[in-house]
């Protein structure tokens, strides 16, 4: 029964953190979820990502304001949102946080009509909402909740039961409203991370403990935090610290342990507590070390203490990148402002090398299994030394951040919206710098466009996709994004799509091999291609891009 009837901000900040530590602990499963039975389905780790970015913004300092917490929270999420899941999960909090403007504490009634305001945001930012998805759970969750409070306006109790069953009922008929969902046999995983997020809400207000709670979805995962160490963006904090926790106190608990994280979480980022209370790993960014050092003693004694300041390895590092003249040892002056430049974001050494060779000034990693960050492509963006900056996504899945990083930045921005490498290599040699930026985003729209490509993976479970019957470990083509091919070899895979895809009219293919790719058969393979087709020029190269053996495009 929960007893509280407002929601402060420090309430709030515990009520996401559990949220989030409950959809880390389940992680995996949710990207299991994914429609494409292909190895990189990533919603789960998106939406996790997104949501520490959030924790570790409202743990920044003490919010005693609801609304403070919840700009807070907003922006942090907006900062660290990675795909397409995570880019509408900090739509919900940026709507959730604009509905609480002047609230220092919530009551039922704000709360659902904040859950609503975030539905309205979210379904706003997507150019085609779909039903099915996770804008359908949060939308019909916030629905149901208005109604509720109009019953019952001073009970949360109430509140959250109806949030929890009306989450689940409407999860389960996501395969009902999208034919994909229904033939891969499961239900939304961006829904399923939303409800993972409410369950985390209710158990805090509950009062349970979130590490016996039964909500979770499959066995206990390890979390895993951003180690933050990239001295190329500004610090947050000064000092990076890790010590080892040993002999704890007798009477120490795993309820101490998890209030020792959450001190660690007020005074700075990074944070991990790994282990229990035989053996804790602890490491955070802070500009306090002596304070986290002693609320370890306070536990447990400490060992292998490791202080490091990260201010100074960077400006090491920014003294050893500052461009010097030999002769006179001054530095020399900063290149004016050119007209145009790149941001590619890419996955395997070698495509990286044909994105720099192509001019790109910035290439941020990321890509089929792990996209990057909003504030990853703002960083990025704001480091090209350009009035117009042309961002290649280069996956479904990213261009969403794309646009959100787009509209952050203070420079011209103009993202290409293209779904792979193929797509984005083929839009930058279609750049021509003596054009103006309307005419450059029209070429390479439409040179990305005229690129048909062929994936091949590998299925991660059984399925059953556009009538194509698959089975775990069967090797499968994906033919412009869609699974069109299965079978049992990669080589047999690759020919059956050329097939298909290769007409009279082409006159180039493109064979990217992958890491787990040999060179000796990726060149007999070409081979064979070369003498099916002759009418067309082939080329193979080292794309070097992991689980997916070979991109092919065709032009």
């Amino acid at each position: 029964m929960i007893q509280f009837k407002t929601i402060d901000g420090l309430l709030l900040r515990d009520m996401v953190m559990a949220g989030t530590a409950i959809l880390e602990k389940n992680r995996e499963a949710v990207d299991a979820l994914n429609v494409f039975p292909v190895p990189d389905g990533d919603t789960g780790t998106n939406m996790s990502l997104t949501m520490q970015s959030a924790t570790r913004e409202i743990n920044s300092k003490e919010f005693l304001r609801a609304d403070e917490a919840a700009n807070a929270l907003a922006k942090g999420a907006l900062k660290g949102a990675r795909g397409n899941s995570g880019v509408i999960t900090s739509q919900l909090l940026r709507g959730f946080a604009k509905a609480l403007n002047g609230v220092e504490k919530i009551t039922p009634v704000q709360f659902a009509e904040a859950l609503m305001k975030g539905s309205e945001m979210a379904y706003k930012a997507v150019m085609k909402p779909k039903e099915g998805t996770i804008l359908t759970v949060a939308r019909v969750v916030a629905e149901d909740a208005l109604k509720q409070v109009q019953k019952t306006p001073d009970d949360y109790d109430q509140l959250i039961n109806v949030m929890l069953k009306s989450g689940e009922s409407i999860l389960k008929k996501t395969p009902d409203m999208l034919p994909a969902l229904k033939q891969a046999g499961v239900v939304d995983s961006g829904g399923r991370g939303l409800m993972l997020i409410y369950q985390g809400y209710a158990a805090v207000l509950r009062g349970e403990d979130i590490n016996s709670t039964d909500s979770f979805i499959e066995d206990d995962v390890q979390a895993v935090e951003d180690d933050c160490h990239d001295l190329t963006k500004d610090l947050s904090y000064t000092y990076c610290v890790s010590f080892t926790l040993n002999y704890f106190r007798e009477d120490c608990d795993e309820h101490d342990l998890d209030s020792f994280r959450r001190r660690l979480n007020r005074i700075g980022d990074c944070v991990s507590v790994n282990g229990d209370l035989t053996e804790a790993k602890v490491h955070l960014h802070t500009d306090n070390p002596g304070f986290a050092l002693d609320y370890g003693v306070e536990l447990a004694e400490i060992n292998n203490i490791v202080i490091d300041n990260l201010a100074a390895k960077k400006r090491e590092l920014e003294k050893k990148e500052m461009p010097v003249d030999e002769e006179s040892k001054e530095e020399i002056p900063a290149e004016p402002e050119k007209q145009y430049g790149f941001v590619a974001v890419s996955l395997g050494n070698g495509f990286s090398k044909f994105f720099q060779d192509l001019n790109v000034d910035q290439i941020v990693e990321g890509g089929q299994t792990m996209n990057p960050s909003v504030d990853d492509l703002l960083n990025a963006i704001n480091h090209v030394n350009a009035q117009c900056v042309f961002i290649l996504p280069n996956n479904g899945n990213v261009i969403f951040a794309a646009n959100q990083a787009a509209e952050l930045s203070k420079k011209e921005v103009r993202v290409i919206p293209t779904k792979n490498v193929a797509m984005g290599i083929a839009a930058a040699i279609a750049f021509q710098s003596e054009l103006n930026a309307d005419d450059n985003m029209q070429r390479m729209n439409e040179a990305a466009q005229h690129v048909k490509t062929a994936m091949v993976t590998y299925a991660i479970r059984d399925s059953e996709y556009n009538g194509i019957a698959i089975k775990q470990g069967d090797i499968i083509g994906l033919h412009n994004g869609q699974i069109e091919f299965s079978g049992k070899s990669v080589h047999d895979v690759v020919l059956e799509m050329m097939k298909k895809i290769i007409t009279d009219e082409d006159e180039l293919i493109t064979i990217y091999y992958g890491a787990d790719i040999q060179e000796s058969d990726a060149q007999s393979i070409t081979s064979e291609i070369e003498n099916q087709y002759d009418y067309c020029d082939v080329e193979c190269h080292n794309g070097g891009q992991p689980l997916y053996y070979y991109l092919i495009s065709v032009e």
